[in-house]
């Protein structure tokens, strides 16, 4: 586990008169060993495969933590099922989803990236955030 990940927790826990538990620290590490898009029950397999005692209420807790501290960002990609990734220190993309396997392919595009930042100045607005996720149907599920 990275030291600066559990350092940002640390922080934002002692800020918020919390402790760090050891299932604070189990969570946090399967969460960052994860490669994927990651839901709160798949990661509570994860999890309680090392830590049997750990229960589902506090993976939601600490992946709220999480969020909240920025280390994790919640995704919700329209399928009934919160997801999370993180974004620690992560560069910004966009994402590809696959209404029939859920496969969900990142991606980054300067032009995209551009267009989005003139489209909100000839508006006046000014942009603070944004995401961009693609619906449709993977290479894979085409065939």
């Amino acid at each position: 586990m990275s030291n600066k990940e559990q350092e940002v927790l640390e922080k934002y826990i002692s800020q918020h008169n919390l402790k760090i538990t050891k299932q604070r620290r189990a969570v946090l590490e399967a969460f960052l060993n994860c490669e994927d898009h990651v839901s709160a029950e798949e990661l509570y397999k994860i999890v309680s495969a090392k830590e049997p005692k750990i229960g589902l209420a506090t993976v939601y807790r600490t992946l709220s933590l999480l969020t909240e501290s920025g280390l994790a960002a919640e995704l919700d990609f329209g399928d009934g099922q919160k997801r999370y990734e993180m974004n620690y220190a992560h560069e910004h993309h966009d994402h590809m989803i696959c209404t029939e396997c859920g496969k969900i392919i990142e991606f980054h595009n300067e032009v995209i990236e551009k267009l989005q930042e003139e489209v909100a100045q000839k508006n006046g607005f000014k942009m603070t955030s944004h995401k961009l996720d693609l619906f449709g149907i993977c290479k894979e599920c085409q065939q």
